[in-house]
């Protein structure tokens, strides 16, 4: 009861702050970005501490939504996506006691554990350990009880997403439910460490030719649900400069081999590494890259690698109108909506971040103007796409450490010709393309003689009809009635208040409250017509 009441504060405070943010008379000294930044960004430095108090389920909650930009405010997501959990280790006698409840008689394998941790995180610890066979291995052991107490936290979440889904603004356009049933569904899976298993052995085998990535192989005999147990590959952690100096590796070439791998992963395989922080990543002795933790990876369907493939073409030419078809063909932008305010910020966005000379941190300024764009619009952004653009993202600020002239767009040319072409099976499939956009415009400019003729017969016969639609002055005209009701309401109020007033002083002072209760729903709407004409200007503000 207690840790649901916790977690329920939490909610209401978050909705509360949020919208406390939001109103521009909450700021000292009037309204500004850069005071709503700073204060949203102390807002998220709070939520993130609030979800490391709360331990293991709510910081891989707070991981999963710093996916969603589309739901969070931009500095959420940022400051989330930042959330590692480091949390004291549990005594090594729990360790050897869940080593002997998973593995039975499989221990006697197991003849030298370290009683220190390697490393302790909200869902395991690892220890390092050899084998009779004199293999040295690590065991990634789970923390006791912790199923239970992920689906009580569950539990409590569901709750608090289906209230928030019934709100009139909050649940408008958003999916909390189904949001709170996909963190259910990836949480409880990530327990189970078979699963992460199949994970390691499938990413190892991509990486098997090429003897500069290295991960780690799974011992399946001493992995069980709550055990994991893989080989031993120490390294160099890949942000440490100067130790890669002094072990006489070049720096640059540790970057380029990291980006490359990844983009390879993308490209070539489909199935990739959701979270590369430096964390997870090493250097071996003789420069090879070292990929660790497999818990969170991500796996792009063909049909979106297609559209990626396609929105990169796009992308590439700088047609905002092509790149924006396929986002809705995707189903990152809602149905039903103007796409002409998203096809101009689009095409801001490409303008400023593709224009050479290309600046050293390109893709984070896409993925903030990517953030900027997509939170309180009609956009549905896929979390694979968020976990592929976070991953590049992390990949050039650690290049840039390791080589300040580290370019990630130089790098992804030689794998942006295989993506374009939707399978990277080869250019050939580039040619068809064109081969076929060719002939579909040919096929048009053959009808446009028909298609003329029978214009020019309806203008004749007066059937002929035209439909203007002009998105901004229809939202004038909204604002326009929505401010002439507003007055209305704030008349009314007026003139309740002054009969009010007399009732109290008349001889009858009992039947002051009639206009009180007669003006509670007036105010009320009042007061939502305000909110309604203070959101319409932000989104004036944001089209422009």
């Amino acid at each position: 009861m207690s840790r649901a009441a916790r977690i329920w504060w939490l909610a209401l405070g978050l909705l509360a702050g949020l919208w406390w943010d939001g109103q521009r008379w909450t700021y000292p000294g009037g309204w500004s970005d850069e005071r709503a930044r700073q204060r949203q960004r102390r807002r998220a430095r709070w939520l993130t501490n609030q979800f490391l108090g709360l331990g293991s389920a709510f910081i891989k909650l707070g991981q999963l939504l710093s996916a969603r930009p589309d739901v969070l405010p931009a500095e959420l997501v940022e400051e989330l996506a930042r959330l590692q959990d480091q949390v004291p280790a549990f005594p090594f006698a729990v360790v050897q006691q869940l080593l002997e409840q998973e593995l039975g008689e499989r221990c006697a394998e197991i003849i030298d554990i370290e009683v220190s941790p390697l490393g302790s995180a909200s869902l395991a610890q690892v220890h390092r350990a050899s084998l009779r066979s004199g293999r040295q291995v690590v065991l990634k052991v789970q923390r006791p009880g912790l199923e239970h107490l992920f689906r009580l936290d569950l539990q409590v979440m569901q709750q608090v997403a289906a209230v928030v889904q019934r709100h009139p603004r909050w649940g408008r356009g958003r999916d909390w439910v189904g949001i709170a049933q996909e963190c259910r569904r990836v949480l409880l899976r990530e327990l189970d460490f078979r699963l992460e298993a199949e994970h390691a052995a499938r990413f190892r085998q991509q990486f098997l030719d090429d003897p500069g990535i290295r991960i780690p192989a799974v011992i399946w005999e001493l992995s069980s649900r709550r055990v994991l147990c893989l080989d031993y590959v120490p390294g160099i952690k890949i942000t440490d400069r100067q130790a890669l100096v002094e072990a006489g590796i070049d720096p640059a070439a540790v970057a380029e081999k990291g980006a490359a791998s990844y983009l390879q992963q993308l490209v070539r395989f489909g199935f990739f590494h959701a979270d590369p922080h430096p964390g997870n990543l090493a250097v071996a002795a003789d420069g090879g890259l070292i990929y660790y933790d497999f818990g969170m990876m991500g796996q792009l369907s063909g049909r979106l690698r297609s559209r990626l493939g396609r929105m990169v073409t796009a992308a590439a030419s700088r047609d905002a109108a092509a790149l924006v078809d396929e986002m809705q063909g995707a189903g990152v932008i809602a149905e039903g909506i103007d796409p002409g305010p998203v096809r101009r910020l689009v095409r801001v966005m490409l303008n400023e971040a593709l224009t050479p000379p290309f600046s050293a941190n390109v893709l984070e300024k896409i993925t903030g103007d990517l953030y900027d764009l997509v939170y309180g619009q009609p956009f549905r952004l896929p979390a694979e796409l968020i976990f592929v653009m976070r991953a590049l993202s992390t990949f050039e600020g650690v290049g840039r450490s390791l080589d300040p002239g580290f370019s990630l767009i130089a790098i992804a040319r030689p794998y942006l010709l295989p993506l374009m072409t939707s399978s990277g099976k080869g250019s050939n499939e580039l040619f068809n393309e064109l081969s076929r956009q060719a002939a579909e415009v040919g096929s048009r400019a053959l009808g446009i003689p028909r298609r003329l003729d029978e214009s020019l017969a309806r203008i004749e016969q007066g059937d002929l009809q035209v439909q203007i639609r002009a998105g901004e002055t229809d939202r004038l005209l909204r604002r326009l009635a929505l401010a002439q009701q507003n007055s209305g309401q704030a008349f009314l109020l007026g003139g309740l208040a002054v009969a009010a007033a007399l009732l109290v002083t008349s001889s009858r002072p009992a039947l002051v409250a009639l206009p009180l209760l007669l003006g509670l729903p007036v105010g009320l709407g009042w007061l939502r017509g305000q909110a309604r004409l203070a959101r319409d200007g932000r989104l004036d503000q944001l089209s422009r």
